[in-house]
């Protein structure tokens, strides 16, 4: 196993209540993120909110955290994140959101240190964008 990166993370004044992003078991590969909202999130059918998570980060150069909805919310709440997997570019500062809606038909309630969604921390591949007037055939085509 390689050695783990250093993610820096700065938690938003008021905030010191709440866990910080973890790992939830020895070999998640997703960090759980709790809810820094100030009372409870009402979000209903149909409803996207932006739920903030109370901390500020730095990623290294040449990572992403993705952001991804935790499954056994999606499946017994329909609370699921509509831009899934979020991208968070290593340059950003501001406070890492959650966008999260609910494809429920029943209200879902977002409390204060509830874990909404969780962070994968990738490594980034940067493409060289090559323009030509052909491509190659494949088998598939455009199929």
């Amino acid at each position: 196993m390689q050695s783990p990166i250093i993610v820096k993370i700065r938690r938003k004044e008021g905030c010191d209540d709440l866990a910080p992003p973890m790992y939830m078991s020895e070999h998640a590969s997703g960090l759980d993120l709790c809810a820094a909202c100030e009372g409870e999130v009402i979000v209903a059918p149909g409803d996207i909110k932006l739920i903030p998570c109370g901390f500020y980060m730095a990623l290294p150069v040449g990572y992403e955290a993705q952001i991804r909805a935790r499954s056994g919310l999606a499946l017994k709440h329909g609370f699921v994140l509509p831009n899934a997997p979020g991208t968070i570019d290593a340059d950003y500062r501001g406070e890492v959101c959650v966008i999260a809606g609910n494809i429920s038909r029943e209200i879902f309630v977002v409390k204060r240190g509830m874990r909404i969604a969780q962070m994968v921390i990738c490594p980034v591949c940067k493409a060289g964008i090559e323009e030509v007037r052909i491509l190659d055939d494949t088998v598939r085509g455009d199929g």
